[in-house]
């Protein structure tokens, strides 16, 4: 009869940790900023079909990094889950917080009872009335969630790219102003001052798109000339 090796609890947590931790730092970093007009989320992501940021609800949106299989999965129980909760009370009872528990206990069941946890890291967003209503929420592979402040950095360069977000942002950035930080924070490691906005995968949760838009969806994704014109005119 075979005598089965026996592993510590603690060394079994920590190969799945070390193991997920290595599958989120090969990929691309994503970059959500709050700012004046809205929350903006970019991500390097040359793919035009493969999203790593999306809307879950009216003024609610995601962002991923890691295998695409696995946070898309999320992103798709995270849509479900606002629609029903919307529909069966009431729109206003679905926030980030409650979006963010929820795929909190998926994450922290599939990291202590699955042979493999998940490679992901995920933000969940929401833009609030005020700057100071605006929710940012950042969950780990095992289920942990921060509550950030200003700012979200997630992927293979995040310390990195997080020292240029900290350094330049505040509060007053234009929706412009936020995108170039990002693109600039996002060339980091590259010889170039900032990525090209055909590089990177954009949107934004405007802040009043009730009155700017005449929709409760306050999502909107941006594609490359979207980002050109408006980094134009700004400048």
């Amino acid at each position: 009869m075979t005598q089965q090796f026996y592993v510590s609890p603690e060394q079994l947590m920590k190969d799945r940790a070390d193991f997920a931790r290595k599958g989120i730092a090969r990929g691309r970093s994503v970059v959500v900023i709050s700012c004046a007009d809205g929350i903006a989320l970019i991500a390097e992501n040359p793919s035009p079909s493969l999203h790593k940021i999306g809307e879950i609800y009216d003024k609610i949106a995601f962002a991923a990094v890691g295998k695409y299989n696995e946070f898309e999965s999320l992103r798709q129980a995270g849509v479900r889950y606002a629609d029903v909760r919307g529909y069966s009370y009431d729109r206003e009872d679905v926030t980030a917080r409650g979006l963010a528990s929820v795929y909190a206990q998926s994450l922290g069941a599939v990291f202590t009872a699955e042979q493999k946890p998940f490679e992901v890291e995920l933000a969940v967003a929401e833009v609030g009335a005020t700057q100071e209503q605006d929710h940012l929420y950042r969950l780990t592979f095992d289920g942990s969630i921060a509550d950030e402040n200003g700012f979200v950095v997630m992927g293979g360069l995040a310390e990195q790219i997080s020292d240029v977000v900290s350094g330049a942002w505040e509060a007053e950035l234009t929706l412009a102003g936020a995108m170039r930080l990002a693109l600039r924070a996002l060339a980091a490691d590259k010889e170039l001052e900032a990525l090209p906005a055909t590089a990177v995968e954009a949107a934004v949760l405007y802040r009043a798109s009730e009155s700017h838009r005449g929709s409760r969806r306050a999502f909107r994704r941006l594609l490359p000339e979207d980002m050109t014109r408006l980094l134009t005119e700004e400048a």
